[in-house]
């Protein structure tokens, strides 16, 4: 498919390609995607071939461009349109409907998941502001103390000034956010660090497999189940009680640490690469990769790890290795030890958040959703309720994983960007599943699918990693439904990559236009796997569907739909050939 478009070596199908990492430059259209490693210019391989001339004043694409100012404002209007009150299902969703701030409309803040981050937004820009500002405080402090010798630009020698604030600041954050919880959570720490120093992966696996079922089985253990006297210490609960939520994050930094470790210890890529070239800038790959000495595998930096304020709550994920080397050998613009305040970041970070908070004023899918007020509609407007709520799953997701980035790279942490392009912009199942939550897929790549085979047994691997990946995020039939059809739907564009290749067919007319096909295709499936993941279940799909193929006005629907579809992947198409035309080349 065009996807492989910007294939520069033979790679597994959920690997990213890292080019080298350059200086960002003026970037025209394609500057609206987030920079990231994987996507700073650089020279091609001579495996690559040159991107066609531009398609975006031909006939052709001017067409699309009206279909484009047509099409995008109605999907608008058909959600807003079934939000007011002449909709006789009005009254079905109108308790769950609070008092907004914009153009005097009602706010639709029925997600549980995204209203505690929501209503949690100035006590977390609190938290940050006195980590990052004690931080300061703190390192000034240890510089004066020792004279100002610190020199946190030397070479490959360990810099521990950070790693004491960090373990305090860490271990009183943990006890302010679950209380006496804490306790838990740091026994659970303690005997992960025990199993790791056994060096027996499959005990790792086992271990965190176990104490990730038992936490959520048994709802964040409590005291008193334990003992009647100890039923006090479940009176302290913190200001997040519920740590066995957001466990998985956690344990993806223990299984990393133990992995890290053991792989280290084995004489995996030696230090010496690194070390013995001290002014050199490390890449993200090769922080990922290149071990420690074994002493630097020490209980307190896998807690400073763990703990990591900016990412403990949420991620992203990042692991052992590069966390450790970003504290060793921090990336410092022009040699300076100072920690530039990402302030484009962080503007990119509130045009995301007003945006949402916009489209939760003038859309009221998600109560549309959870009440099942859908009943009635037509197959029109039952799309849009369902791509309306995957673009407010994409978004709610993205603004945590965006704010707490943007904590972590004003101290000086660059963990991986999670969500790289618009949930709009993918045909590829592939692809889709690299740019979406970008830090896990690394992740999975290193710490599962390559240790299984990798490509080598691609589609067996591809089912056991969608099988984790549904898992890991709940344990429930409906996530198990998500990943078992995700993994079903890579099936045929695994194939049709093979078989229509690029490099066999990328120079007939047709080529372009058959993958924009297969386009449509992927994105119905995709939609699909995920109305039924993460928004309306199985019977909810199976709702949808009969609407849409039951009566001719749902399969003329369908047609003109996929009509429009194809206009949207020609476009993705193009603008993955403008990046090419400006040396960024991504696999998503």
């Amino acid at each position: 498919m065009p996807g492989d478009m910007q294939s520069v070596r033979p790679l597994s199908p959920l690997m990213v390609y890292e080019p080298p990492q350059n200086e960002w430059k003026s970037l025209g259209v394609v500057s609206l995607t987030v920079q990231t490693p994987t996507s700073s210019n650089f020279t091609p391989p001579e495996t690559q071939s040159p991107p066609p001339p531009s398609r975006w004043r031909t006939p052709e694409f001017l067409f699309y461009g009206v279909a484009f100012l047509i099409v995008v404002p109605y999907m608008v209007k058909v959600p807003y349109d079934i939000s007011n009150e002449s909709n006789p299902n009005f009254y079905k969703i109108l308790s769950r409907l609070q008092e907004g701030w914009l153009f005097g409309r009602r706010v639709d803040n029925s997600d549980a998941q995204y209203r505690s981050f929501r209503s949690n937004i100035p006590s977390l820009i609190a938290l940050s502001t006195l980590h990052l500002l004690s931080g300061k405080l703190y390192t000034r402090t240890a510089r004066f103390l020792s004279n100002g010798s610190e020199n946190n630009g030397s070479g490959g020698s360990y810099n521990p000034s950070r790693i004491p604030y960090l373990l305090v600041f860490s271990l009183l954050m943990l006890a302010g956010l679950h209380g006496t919880s804490a306790l838990k959570i740091l026994a659970i720490l303690t005997a992960n660090y025990w199993v790791a120093m056994l060096k027996i992966p499959v005990l790792t696996w086992i271990f965190n497999g176990v104490v990730l079922f038992a936490s959520n089985w048994y709802e964040g253990f409590h005291f008193g189940a334990v003992h009647g006297a100890l039923a006090s210490l479940d009176n302290l609960p913190g200001f997040y009680p519920r740590w066995h939520i957001s466990f998985n994050i956690t344990m993806l930094r223990l299984l990393s640490f133990n992995m890290d470790y053991y792989w280290a210890s084995r004489g995996a890529l030696a230090v010496e690469m690194i070390d013995s070239k001290p002014s050199s800038t490390m890449t993200h790959k090769q922080r990922v990769a290149i071990s420690h000495p074994l002493e630097l595998y020490s209980f307190t930096n896998f807690l400073v790890y763990v703990l990591y304020p900016a990412l403990y709550i949420a991620g992203p994920i990042m692991g052992f290795n590069d966390f450790i080397w970003q504290l060793r050998r921090p990336q410092r613009a022009n040699g300076s030890d100072r920690v530039s305040f990402p302030t484009a970041y962080a503007l990119r970070f509130l045009a995301c958040l007003f945006t949402l908070e916009v489209i939760l004023h003038m859309m009221y899918v998600v109560a549309i959703k959870d009440t099942r007020a859908w009943y009635g509609l037509s197959p029109l407007q039952l799309s849009m309720v369902g791509f309306w709520n995957l673009i407010i799953v994409w978004m709610k997701l993205l603004i945590p994983w965006r704010f707490f980035r943007l904590w972590a790279l004003a101290d000086g942490i660059d963990p991986p960007e999670n969500m790289v392009r618009c949930m709009a912009n993918n045909y590829s199942a592939l692809g889709f599943w690299r740019s979406w939550h970008r830090s896990y897929n690394l992740w999975v790549i290193r710490y599962i699918y390559i240790p299984l085979g990798g490509s080598t047994h691609v589609l067996r691997n591809t089912l056991i990693v969608f099988s984790f990946v549904a898992l890991w995020h709940d344990l429930s039939f409906k996530l198990l439904a998500w990943g078992w059809l995700v993994s079903l739907f890579v099936i045929p564009e695994v194939l049709a990559r093979s078989i229509v290749s690029r490099s066999k067919f990328g120079d007939r007319p047709w080529y372009r236009h058959a993958c924009a096909l297969g386009g449509v295709g992927n994105i119905l499936l995709m939609m699909g796997a995920n109305l039924v993941g993460f928004v309306i279940g199985v019977d909810g799909m199976r709702y949808f569907v009969s609407e849409l193929i039951g009566s001719w006005q749902g399969i003329r629907f369908l047609l003109a739909a996929c009509a429009c579809l194809f206009i949207a992947v020609q476009v993705m198409f193009e603008y993955r050939e403008e990046e090419a035309r400006r040396g960024i080349y991504r696999r998503c």
